[in-house]
């Protein structure tokens, strides 16, 4: 029997600002999780500039857009296999309209991932770079966000507009951290240290885990270019090990309590949020 109404792991995956690693994150998460043996999908919500599909190295015939256009009826049918199983759910690149949808196709997306029946642990919601609409929506929806950030001017003072807003506007305080292209242990709390002054500073409310690192190192960019997970790719590389450790942190957060059942508790939630 589908496990409908089993707890589901919801978690967004943020930054302040486009370059930081974002999508990478998401994936090497998502893949590392799924080495663990849990059910994974992986939901790339930049609708409209989307690359989910480019660093998994796949060519998906169905998209989000050919789902909110009604040329497919369901989210099976542009589910595409990734590695390690997770199920990839491709949006659309270079088509303006899917960073805008009409009330009516934001809708008709939010049903088709309430009618989704098949196990599921975790879903990972890449979202887009910024603070579009779209992005806060996603943030407020899930159970967890996870803000990536790097050791440099524009992405720190970009994730704390982010965690900002995502407070101030929607009343979110405790947010999780991963810090990325940093020399290790020392780097990340480094970067952490300057994250948690300025918002003791400013928003004293607001709680910074520092979720994992993810060291500098080549094998990173290898694994870019061969357009596979540094996770599976070069598992014994220092990033990959460092995504594996991120994994099982991750797997280790609480689900939440028993409304937090199924996708359709994630889509009720988008629904009050939109």
């Amino acid at each position: 029997m589908p496990r409908t109404n089993k707890p589901l792991k919801v978690i967004a995956v943020a930054s302040g600002k486009g370059g930081v690693g974002k999508t990478n994150v998401s994936v090497n998460l998502a893949v590392g999780l799924a080495r663990l043996g849990r059910e994974v999908m992986l939901f790339d919500a930049d609708l409209g500039l989307a690359n989910v599909d480019l660093l998994l190295g796949m060519r998906p015939e169905r998209t989000l857009h050919d789902l909110v256009t009604g040329a497919v009826d369901s989210l099976d049918d542009v589910l595409v296999q990734g590695p390690d199983g997770v199920k990839v759910v491709p949006s659309a690149s270079g088509i303006a309209a899917m960073a805008n949808l009409t009330p009516a196709e934001h809708a008709g997306l939010i049903h088709a991932f309430s009618a989704y029946r098949k196990p599921l642990d975790v879903l990972i919601v890449d979202t887009a770079a910024g603070l579009q609409e779209s992005v806060t929506s996603f943030c407020r929806a899930v159970q967890e966000t996870l803000v990536v950030v790097c050791d440099e001017p524009a992405s720190i003072t970009d994730a704390y507009a982010l965690i900002k807003v995502l407070h101030r506007d929607h009343g979110l305080r405790r947010f999780r951290m991963v810090t990325n292209m940093v020399s290790g242990r020392e780097g990340a709390e480094r970067l952490m240290q300057k994250l948690n002054t300025v918002c003791g500073n400013y928003l004293p409310e607001v709680v910074l885990d520092l979720a994992g690192y993810i060291p500098m190192d080549e094998h990173l960019r290898k694994s870019v270019q061969k357009r596979a997970p540094v996770v599976q790719q070069y598992p014994g590389s220092p990033a990959g090990k460092a995504f594996a450790e991120l994994a099982r942190t991750v797997d280790r957060w609480p689900v939440g309590g028993g409304d937090h059942g199924g996708v359709g508790f994630f889509v009720e939630r988008m629904l009050q949020s939109a």
